[in-house]
This record gives structure tokens, sequence and C-alpha cells, in this order.
């Protein structure tokens, strides 16, 4: 299964950089997908992920390269969303930088867990939104720097669409992505942690206990 997600993300990312709208914006936006693939090969066997966070980083690269391809501005889902819910601009920015939130969310609760360096449901989802307002926050400097170096050349891959709080309204969106995923895939996740937890004895791994006080030290 696994074989065939990495075999299917290769093929879309060398669709999606066959004839792009804007080269370096492809590049600037797929860079994070062409550096996370060859890490999770090289770590596979000895840190394998959960299942659960493999189909969310998939899900996460295939919308960067779909924005790189077509860039943020001009993906034509986002005009049908801009359509359907009479929006001022195309929304799929805002899906990435969901996503952006979502996923590292589930990326960093399963480091904290695994590697048993929080205890307490309440601090863990503390620590997990920080850190995903960081890598949000650094994600909107990595821009800023862009736009200072490229001058207009960098339009493409901002896409504020004249949006003056355009980095505002990101990292929101992250934030919210990250509490959605804290809602909605938490318990299964636990679930996900503990199963492979029981097939890799000398790993010390551990999901939050249930029978610990909701504020737990």
């Amino acid at each position: 299964m696994l074989v065939a997600a990495a075999a299917a993300l290769l093929a879309l990312l060398a669709l999606s950089g066959w004839r792009p709208y804007d080269r370096l914006t492809w590049l600037m936006e797929v860079l994070p997908v062409m550096i996370a693939l060859p890490v999770m090969a090289a770590t596979y066997r000895r840190h394998p992920l959960t299942p659960l966070l493999y189909a969310c980083i998939f899900v996460h690269c295939a919308i960067l390269m779909l924005g790189g391809a077509y860039t943020y501005a001009r993906v034509p889902l986002g005009f049908v969303l801009q359509e359907w819910l009479q929006l001022d601009r195309n929304p799929y920015d805002k899906i990435g930088h969901f996503a952006q939130g979502f996923v590292p969310a589930m990326v960093a609760r399963e480091i904290l867990l695994r590697g048993a360096y929080v205890r307490g449901r309440r601090m863990l989802a503390f620590l997990v939104g920080c850190v995903v307002l960081a890598i949000s926050a650094t994600y909107e400097l990595i821009e800023w720097g862009a736009a200072v170096a490229l001058g207009q050349g960098a339009d493409e891959f901002l896409g504020t669409q004249g949006d003056p709080w355009d980095t505002q309204s990101d990292m929101l969106m992250a934030l919210i992505g990250a509490v959605c995923a804290l809602l909605i895939l938490s318990r299964w996740h636990d679930r996900q942690i503990a199963a492979l937890a029981a097939t890799r004895a000398p790993e010390v791994t551990r999901a939050p206990d249930a029978a610990s006080p909701p504020g737990g030290r």
C-alpha cells in the first residue's frame, strides 16, 4: 500500500511539473514534497509512521502539488468554490494553509507521544498548537523573504490576491486546521499509535492515558 502511494505521489509530482503555470513557483511550492518523500523512505524501516499520518501526508502533498502546478490563485477547484460560496477571491490558498495546520499537527502529535515527551491531553494540545503556529509563522517569513528577493516575481508564490491581511488569515487557517485535526482524529490516532507500539516492542511508544486527568502534567 505504501509503495503504491509513494509511486502515485511521484507520478503526481512529475505531472504537476510537466507544464506548470510558473516554474519557479512550482519549485517553491513542491519543495516540501521533494524533501518529505526521501526522508520518509529513509526512515520507514526504523521509524515507521502510523497509517493515518501517512494518509494525511499524502493528501497534503497532493494539495501542494496541485497548487504548484496552477499557482494557488489559479487552481480550478478554487474557482468552483469561489463561485459556489460567492467569495471575492480564489480560496484554494486557504485550503493549503488549513492543511498546513492539520497535517503538521498530526506529525507533531505523533512525535510528542511516541517520544513520551509530554503527558496530559491539555499540554499535548497546547504544544501541538505552538508547533503549528511556529511552522506557519516560519512559512510566512519565507514568503516575505521571497517577496523581498524576487519583487513582483514572487506574486504567484505569495498568492495574496490583494488581501492586506493575508498573512494573518493564513496563520488563522493553520490554527483552525490544527484544532480540527485534534478534535477529529485524536482517538483514532491514539489507537494506531498503540497498535504500532505493540508491533515494535523495543520502541517506547505510548498514547495519552485515558485514566489520567484532562490537565495531567
